[in-house]
């Protein structure tokens, strides 16, 4: 599922009247079946971007085509994760899994037939969690409860999945094992994935191409690709391949700032 981005904006008014610019001019391609990253400091529109390409917001002005479709047109709907898991607490983790069949009449329609509790089942047996169909979210570790999550994002194998910083709040090896889950159901039947993190080393383990982006008004200002094989694997981690990515990456940030500075000097 090809998505394209052109000449995005996206400007805000705030309640006194000023204008804010969140994105400018942004320009991407994601092929289909790619996982991308997308990278820069705290308010540089990440989020934004990505709420704007999940359909949660509208932009100002340019335009994103999902699959060759304007948005707006479009029947694709891409699978978002968040940073919080956000389950209801009253809902065992099969029944928040199955939840969009429930309360959203286009997912239903696109189910119709399907046993969904089956297929609930089978997701939450994917993301490793067997056995775990019954248990209430406050039953769950956080790693488990995000990993509910990540199987409600793929309840509608729409092939296009949306990640806002979905990892930031677990700890380092809960994280490391969410990377290795997620990238095995990639690699079973690799979707079009758009990835927020903070992360360089997130990012390069992830991800095929890195996208870096200003601080505000956020553009894109650099497309690394990762060298990496895949399957990716723990032990690339310490690799130089691993290493030298991370440099790629963060050389060019570095140059970016670099022209920032030599700018505002002259």
């Amino acid at each position: 599922m090809q998505i394209d981005i052109e000449n995005l904006e996206k400007r805000f008014e705030t309640r006194s009247g000023e204008t804010i610019v969140a994105l400018h001019n942004v320009n991407a391609t994601i092929q289909s079946g790619e996982f991308v990253a997308l990278l820069g400091p705290s308010g540089c529109g990440k989020s934004t971007l990505l709420d704007i390409v999940a359909g949660l917001q509208s932009a100002t002005a340019g335009s994103i085509r999902i699959g060759g479709q304007d948005i707006a047109k479009s029947p694709v709907r891409p699978g978002m994760v968040f940073q919080s898991p956000i389950l209801l607490p009253w809902r065992t983790a099969l029944e928040n899994v199955c939840l969009p069949a429930e309360v959203d009449a286009q997912a239903a329609a696109k189910l119709k037939g399907v046993d969904v509790a089956k297929r609930g089942g089978e997701l939450l047996a994917r993301v490793g969690l067997a056995g775990f169909e019954q248990k209430l979210p406050s039953e769950l570790s956080g790693g488990m409860q995000q990993r509910v999550a990540l199987a409600r994002a793929l309840l509608l194998d729409s092939h296009f999945l949306c990640m806002d910083e979905p990892f930031s709040a677990l700890d380092e090896f809960t994280r490391e094992q969410m990377h290795l889950e997620l990238l095995n159901l990639w690699n079973a039947q690799p979707f079009t994935t758009l990835f927020v993190t903070h992360s360089v080393y997130e990012d390069v383990f992830l991800a095929d191409r890195v996208l870096v982006m200003t601080p505000r008004p956020g553009r894109v200002v650099a497309d690394v690709r990762v060298s990496l094989a895949r399957p990716r694997t723990r032990e690339m981690i310490g690799s130089e391949d691993f290493a030298a990515d991370v440099r790629a990456v963060r050389a060019s940030m570095a140059s970016y700032w670099l022209e920032e500075e030599i700018a505002g000097a002259a």
